[in-house]
């Protein structure tokens, strides 16, 4: 073929497909718009500093939810009160269900199925690279835990029988979990099987991150679809309801369309610290201590007070209706905040009343809970990750093993989750304006304090502090001098 033929081909054919590409951005580019403007016209009525009838936990995996979850959430409210388990977005019906928590890895397209106006959210970020981290080892360790078996039929078949017979949930059936350990644990019997056909096993150094005989190495982890379409930026997908798991029709067409084109990220951006700016509290995985205290004091502090209002409501109604029991109680209309005749939220029963009062539970029990439980739950977590890796030995994952992981790697983490990034950057100024908030609530109401003791004592009498210290100096003399005569008095008669 003649060369200046062979030259008008290639730039016809680059011609076509930069039409193609410019075309598919144009559709992008008008899909992800389209969805943005409409996520952002979204506006909540009520007060996002207030407590509503829902509580929903966004619960982003990695960020340590399940410790909020059993350490503090359920110090506050009892079993009865949880939503039923909804990782899995068949499981629930809220339409259905009376409940007052909610607590999922189910992104925030779950308020479509929600009474807005009634619900607060509150959600935690981590570092956008430890959480990278976190989910690679979790999702090894994790998968590690069937190497017992023989075979990865064996394995397989033996977790689908255990589901079968279990009435709780599984990790299996959590998001993201029920794809990335059925996706490690296959790979992790492939290369045992590839190692027992080998005469000798490379380990690659120390650096457990990049041990290929034994475990998929971090770099190839991250650049496989699977991490693409789950992992990467996945905090902000969540945040705005845009993962594989969405409940919205054009979550996954907007979601490609932003990993596709690049430069679109900046409308999911601006869509998801809207979405941090309406919630209730916003906690970081870095400050645990420090963001598990203001939970303590924002959300804390508000379900007990609601749970102290309801079992005040209920007591009334139990005693109006001349009734010593405390079983059947009837639904009590004024039970919720904000509530509707036509949609009611959840309804304590006397039983919980009892339960309540009995734990007494205020702020700082709940803190002190919270240290006992923390440290319970990640001995537990520890030993169950111990002998897990023992299994893939000599990997050993760690704070300290990460240090071992190439710069170049690092980089391409945070090159492929440049908007988790950006929003972490942008939680962290909420975080501060949290800690702000509550210093200066704290200052007004030591303040408050005093001028209300200053209040009772004095102001009901038309007097300041001031003057009733002048007032007082008088009538203590006064006072003194009535007790030194009469004092006098006593000891004149007793010489007599």
């Amino acid at each position: 073929m003649d060369t200046a033929l062979k030259f008008g081909l290639l730039l016809l054919l680059f011609g076509f497909v930069n039409a193609s590409t410019v075309t598919d951005f144009g559709h992008c580019e008008r899909v992800v718009k389209k969805w943005a403007l409409s996520s952002l016209d979204q506006e909540l009525k009520q007060d996002k500093h207030t407590l509503q009838d829902l509580l929903f936990f966004l619960h982003v995996p990695r960020t340590g939810g399940r410790t909020y979850f059993h350490c503090l959430l359920k110090k506050l409210y009892s079993s009865s009160l949880e939503c039923p388990r909804s990782y899995d977005k068949l499981r629930f019906d809220p339409s259905k269900t009376n409940c007052r928590l909610l607590v999922t890895h189910d992104d925030y397209s779950m308020m479509s199925k929600l009474p807005k106006e009634k619900t607060s959210v509150v959600t935690i970020l981590r570092n956008p690279i430890d959480r990278v981290f976190s989910t690679y080892e979790f999702s090894v360790e994790v998968a590690a835990r069937f190497l017992v078996h023989p075979n990865l039929t064996s394995a397989t078949q033996m977790a689908k029988r255990l589901r079968s017979k279990s009435s709780g949930v599984s990790t299996l059936d959590i998001w993201p979990w029920k794809y990335l350990v059925p996706w490690m644990r296959e790979d992790l019997f492939a290369r045992r099987d590839a190692r027992k056909q080998k005469v000798t096993v490379d380990v690659n150094g120390n650096d457990s991150y990049n041990m290929e005989d034994f475990v998929m190495p971090l770099q190839d982890f991250i650049n496989k679809p699977t991490a693409w379409d789950i992992i990467h930026n996945g905090a902000t997908f969540q945040v705005v309801g845009l993962t594989n798991n969405s409940y919205l029709a054009k979550s996954h067409e907007v979601r490609h369309c932003v990993q596709k084109f690049k430069t679109l990220g900046d409308y999911v951006l601006q869509v998801a610290k809207k979405r941090l700016d309406e919630m209730l509290y916003v906690g970081l995985t870095e400050n645990h201590r420090e963001s598990a205290n203001i939970f303590g004091k924002v959300v804390g502090a508000q379900v007990i007070s609601q749970m102290v209002a309801s079992n005040s409501s209920i007591e009334g109604n139990n005693k109006s209706e001349h009734s010593s029991s405390f079983s059947d109680p009837e639904p009590d209309s004024n039970y919720h905040q904000n509530s509707t005749s036509d949609q009611k939220s959840a309804e304590i029963t006397s039983n919980e009343k009892v339960e309540t009062i009995k734990e007494n539970m205020t702020v700082g029990k709940l803190m002190q809970a919270y240290e006992v439980c923390i440290s319970s739950l990640r001995k537990s977590q520890a030993t169950r990750r111990i002998n897990s890796l023992k299994r893939i030995s000599p990997v050993n994952f760690s704070k300290e093993a990460r240090l071992q992981v190439p710069e170049e790697v690092l980089q391409q983490i945070r090159s492929l989750n440049s908007l988790d990034l950006e929003l972490y950057k942008y939680a962290l100024d909420i975080f501060e304006k949290q800690k702000q908030k509550l210093a200066s609530i704290d200052e007004v109401g030591s303040s408050g304090f005093n001028e209300k003791l200053e209040s009772m004592f004095y102001s009901s009498y038309g007097i300041t502090l001031g003057q009733g210290l002048l007032l007082g100096i008088p009538i203590f003399l006064l006072v003194f001098f009535f007790l030194f005569v009469n004092a006098r008095r006593r000891t004149s008669k007793v010489k007599i």
